[in-house]
């Protein structure tokens, strides 16, 4: 009788390499992770807070000027971006005839 049960090592044996580096990658973004929250939660708890927050804008105003967000913040960007500027619209301002 033919073994037909593949054991977990047959099956690991046939991912590609690129599926192992990924891996490995997310491994080590894990623990670079957890180096870095050590690191931080020993410094001055304001300074973290306002080191958040000044990246945390960067990022956001980001979004709302190249209109590049996450899918799940779309809705937040699509109701704050027409108070704020965007990559197109200077030029299609240029290209209005001014008023008089």
């Amino acid at each position: 009788m033919p073994l037909l049960a593949v054991t977990a090592l047959e099956k690991l044996k046939t991912l590609p390499p690129d599926l192992w580096l990924k891996i490995g990658l997310a491994i080590g973004a894990f623990v670079l992770a957890v180096l870095v929250f050590r690191r931080v939660m020993k410094m001055n708890k304001l300074i973290v807070g306002i080191v958040v927050l000044v990246a945390g804008s960067i990022f956001f105003f980001s979004w709302i000027y190249n209109r590049n967000e996450p899918k799940f913040m779309t809705p937040i960007v699509e109701k704050l971006a027409p108070f704020f500027p965007s990559a197109g619209s200077y030029q299609s301002k240029q290209q209005t005839a001014p008023k008089p």
